[in-house]
């Protein structure tokens, strides 16, 4: 993905069909806006923004197997920042549907997130691992970062989702303390929202029911991840990530007895 800062979108001079293209943006003053809410707890801090724009008139040439000339849509991707709405944990970005410019650009997807703030709170060598992503599709076309097929959706889009913290331990390929963040879904949760213009994300973050996994040092059959639920119960059933449903069972139950 070729990446631009919102303040200077670096212009890249092309040969297309025997002549200099501009490749930069030049969004129209009269183009629809799209915004992007994101509300954000208070150990996180919202990730940066990666806005994919495409072109039918600026192709992107690709060789098949067997040498075969194929022509696909152009991409031109930029980096944004989110802005805090004043003091409030509200963090914006609006952009432009219609990209302009030679190439005629318009808004294909975006990718944003959450993640922790600061990891070491967890331990002195813990980073942050994954989670807390969301992949909006505003077109047919596939985002570069993407898995499985998106959850389709009509006028705007709204996503509220539960997310715990995950610490793990890995031992294989290296050791590595992470601190992540899990939920409903993988690591980005995919939508396809065709006629949005307004996005809106509210990660609910349950930062008092932590989950622990512990990688096995030895790579065996039988030899399964240990994940240590905030009820104190451990369990070694197969699983690659903390069992979502379990921890909302947990969670809620504590939360009846309040």
């Amino acid at each position: 993905m070729i990446k631009k800062t919102a303040v200077a979108l670096l212009a890249l001079l092309v040969s297309l069909s025997g002549c200099a293209k501009d490749y930069s943006l030049a969004p129209p003053a009269e183009s629809d806006q799209m915004t992007i809410t994101v509300k954000v707890p208070k150990e996180l801090v919202a990730e940066t923004l990666e806005v994919m724009y495409r072109s039918a008139i600026c192709k992107r040439i690709t060789h098949g197997a067997s040498g075969q000339r194929i022509e696909m849509e152009g991409y031109h991707g930029i980096d944004l920042q989110l802005q805090q709405q004043g003091q409030s944990d509200l963090y914006q970005a609006r952009l432009s549907m219609d990209g302009g410019g030679a190439c005629q650009w318009y808004l294909s997807n975006v990718i944003f997130g959450v993640a922790y703030k600061n990891p070491k709170r967890f331990g002195e060598n813990v980073t942050y691992g994954a989670g807390g992503g969301v992949v909006v599709m505003f077109d047919e076309n596939r985002p570069l970062r993407s898995s499985g097929l998106p959850i389709k959706v009509e006028g705007d889009l709204t996503v509220k989702k539960d997310y715990f913290p995950w610490l793990s331990e890995a031992f294989l390929g290296g050791h590595r303390k992470q601190i992540s963040l899990t939920g409903e879904g993988g690591i980005y949760l995919m939508y396809q929202a065709l006629q949005a213009r307004q996005v809106y994300f509210e990660p609910v973050l349950h930062s008092d029911f932590l989950v622990t996994s512990v990688q096995p040092k030895v790579k065996k059959k039988g030899n399964h991840t240990a994940f240590t639920y905030p009820d104190g119960i451990v369990v070694t059933d197969g699983r690659s990530k903390p069992n979502i449903l379990k921890l909302q069972a947990i969670r809620l139950a504590a939360e009846s007895k309040k």
